[in-house]
């Protein structure tokens, strides 16, 4: 009885066992057969089926309005699959060229084989579209070096195909191995030159991810952003990637696609910039050479325009540049790839501002001080303007301090200066923003300089801080370093009352089914009235200034008034020379309305007379334009031309005339910049970061096509009659 017992439960034992080994086998089945089987069927290698990973499609930016500025477009373009060409080639001959290159082995230089892809492509693909009429010119060394490093993405052997190119291929069955047309989105910049500087370019990626790739016998990758918000925001603008599944003959020829997961569009990403303002600003700011401008919401810190001259055109790396195109744009002596906007350099007057508020706190805001032409600082004499003035004019006199501003004089901000102290003068800089870097979604964002004992120590630790050093501060010079955008935000806090907002560049990121992913919330750096103990009384004084610079009969801004509007502003002239040649940069700051101000304008200009003769006249057309916008004036978007630079000094800005630029000797009275050195233009940040973009090659002499001529069929001609051989491009204006 025992010995039967111990039997059944030996068999009910190996039932268990035997049940076990079965439910797992159907569950490795379940999970290998159906869980599994996307992925498997992703990754297929057979001799029928091809997976070719189909690159995302990015988001569009828009701009606060929701309108398009950077959306995608559809490019058809000619692949070769290189495998592919060498397996067909190896199988009609039996064998395939070889060349010989040096690599390294396990570290160590080596001399390598490979197959002649070049000598393959020539021979067995290139004759027979040359019959065609449809080879083009390629680059030999880049096909090369693609196959040996790239051998699993596609090799693109030409991009952007004209209609009658693309009928050409439709119409002829190629019947070439490993050659394929396929259809891509590609990035498209709406407005051409409108904003480069914020939206920057994509480029093909530098790495690609070798898991990732791994999965499908042909990898297309995406695009990534190189610059400005493109890079910035590239993890949300991506999107999704798709699969395409290829069929191939018993021949080895691709016969099509059988099926496709689509990729999926990125989301899109919102600008606080008003396109509207931001196309006024640009036409507005074209009349000069080199500049930038920025508008500015004063009680949000919104940036609604931002632009910089000269420009470029980022369609121009869709899908890649050519060689001369970047090397023209990238050794341009004017720099169109700087963003001057938020590049720092010596903000001349319009740091008064700050010096003005700094004396506030210091308790001195209601001193007077004379101007009798100069002050003396140990063995210097620092004039004022008017000495330098053609004709020369008489000293300011005793002025308070909205004269001062008013006046912009020299001597009683050296004197107000130094009364108030350098400390004093930093600490109202650090809370306006001034020596410390935006947080922005931009390259090459520069923080600037603000100056003090602290920073005279740190960077020149065997200099000792004078009276003279801060005579030279307290006017914007010396020392300082300011940009555009920076500028822009002191102005803002003037307008408002005293708050300091961080700018903000970006609104919303919004995924495609309208769920918004990240909302930018409007963020306050401080409060100058109750930070700084300043109170609302002693404040105005500095608005009152600012208001009398244009608004007074002896303004030095008086070009920037418009009529039935209250501007207020701020004009500066730094000193500053370009290889021994006088090439100041000019600067003028307002806001409007006065009383309820709405925008903020900044524009600054290099190689200008003044700021009171060039900037203020451009920022008053910026203002007169937005506040005729408002009114219901429409402003009609339209493609736009690189904007060019140059080094032409620019004596006056008039766009009442046919070419609002004028050129030559124009005596005045006019602010003009006091004689004290300058340092480098850039400050730290600042400057050109370009990444490298995705650069066409020349074709050499193996790349070379010899196409011969091909007669039209009738059904090329019919499109012709129609018009459909060409494609539309859009008008530009410069």
């Amino acid at each position: 009885m025992k010995s039967t017992d111990e039997s059944l439960r030996k068999i009910v034992i190996l039932a268990c066992i035997i049940a076990a080994a079965l439910l797992i086998l159907l569950l490795r089945m379940w999970y290998v057969q159906i869980y599994k089987y996307p992925d498997y069927k992703a990754r297929i290698k057979g001799h029928s089926q091809l997976t070719v990973r189909l690159p995302a499609v990015r988001g569009e930016i828009c701009d606060r309005n929701g309108v398009p500025l950077v959306e995608n477009r559809a490019s058809m373009e000619v692949e070769f699959y290189l495998p592919d060409i060498v397996r067909a080639y190896r199988e009609e001959h039996d064998s395939v060229p070889k060349r010989k290159y040096w690599g390294l082995d396990h570290g160590m230089r080596a001399l390598k084989e490979e197959p002649d892809i070049v000598k393959i492509v020539n021979e067995s693909i290139v004759p027979r579209l040359e019959k065609l009429g449809l080879a083009g010119d390629y680059n030999s060394r880049k096909l090369q070096v693609h196959f040996r490093d790239n051998s699993e993405v596609p090799y693109v052997y030409r991009q952007d195909l004209d209609f009658e190119t693309m009928a050409r291929f439709s119409e002829n069955n190629l019947d070439l191995p490993g050659v394929t047309v396929t259809l891509k989105p590609v990035r498209h910049y709406v407005y051409g030159a409108l904003a480069p500087h914020i939206f920057g370019y994509v480029g093909m990626p530098t790495e690609i991810d070798s898991d990732e790739a791994s999965h499908f016998n042909f990898y297309q990758p995406d695009v990534e952003g190189k610059a400005q918000i493109e890079k910035a925001y590239d993890d949300v603008l991506k999107g999704t990637p798709g699969t395409r599944f290829l069929q191939r003959n018993a021949h080895g020829v691709i016969d099509g696609e059988t099926s496709r997961i689509e990729p999926k569009q990125g989301a899109k990403v919102y600008l606080t910039i008003d396109s509207r303002i931001q196309y006024i600003v640009e036409k507005a700011l074209r009349v000069v050479g080199r500049g930038a401008a920025v508008v500015l919401d004063p009680n949000s810190g919104e940036i609604l325009a931002m632009a910089s001259v000269p420009s470029f055109d980022p369609n121009q790396f869709v899908p890649s540049i050519s060689k001369a195109d970047w090397e023209k744009l990238s050794k341009d002596q004017t720099d169109p790839l700087m963003n001057r906007a938020v590049n720092a350099y010596a903000p001349g007057s319009t740091f008064k501002i700050c010096t003005a508020l700094a004396g506030i706190r210091a308790g001195v805001g209601s001193k007077e001080f004379d101007c009798t032409g100069g002050v003396q600082y140990g063995d210097k004499y620092m004039k004022c303007w008017v000495l330098t003035a053609k004709p020369p004019l008489p000293p300011h006199g005793h002025q308070d301090l909205s004269t001062a501003i008013k006046n912009s004089c020299d001597p009683f901000f050296y004197q107000y200066g130094n009364a108030a102290g350098i400390d004093q003068i930093d600490a109202v800089g650090g809370m306006l923003g001034l020596g410390q870097k935006p947080d922005l979604p931009l390259n090459s964002v520069a923080g600037g300089v603000m100056p003090g004992t602290a920073w005279l120590a740190q960077n020149y630790p065997r200099e000792r801080w004078t009276p003279g050093y801060t005579a030279n501060t307290a006017i914007g010079q010396g020392f300082v370093l300011a940009t555009p955008l920076q500028m822009a935000i002191v102005g803002a806090a003037a307008a408002n009352g005293g708050t300091v907002y961080q700018p903000r560049l970006v609104e919303k990121v919004v995924a495609q089914d309208g769920t918004v992913i990240k909302e930018e919330p409007t963020k306050i750096r401080s409060d100058i009235l109750k930070d700084g103990g300043i109170a609302a009384s002693d404040f105005e004084k500095v608005r009152k200034g600012m208001w009398r610079v244009v608004n007074d009969s002896d303004g030095t801004a008086r070009k920037a008034r418009l009529k039935g509007i209250e501007v207020a502003g701020k004009t500066g002239t730094a000193q500053f020379w370009r290889n021994g040649i006088k090439d100041y940069h000019t600067w003028f700051l307002c806001f409007a309305p006065y009383d309820k101000p709405r925008y903020v304008v900044c524009v600054f200009v290099q190689g200008g007379h003044s700021g009171g003769s060039v900037p203020a006249p451009i920022a008053a057309k910026i203002l007169e334009q937005i506040f005729a916008m408002e009114k219901g004036q429409e402003i009609k978007l339209d493609f736009l031309g690189p904007a060019v630079g140059n080094f032409q000094p620019i004596e006056g800005v008039d766009f009442s005339k046919a070419f609002p630029s004028q050129y030559g000797t124009n005596a005045g009275s006019v602010e003009t910049p006091t004689e004290v050195p300058n340092p480098e233009e850039a400050g730290p940040g600042g400057g050109t970061n370009t990444a490298k973009p995705d650069i066409k090659e020349d074709a050499d002499s193996q790349g070379r096509a010899n196409n011969k001529p091909r007669p039209q069929n009738g059904l090329q001609k019919f499109f012709n009659f129609l018009g459909g051989g060409r494609s539309a491009v859009p008008k530009q204006s410069n």
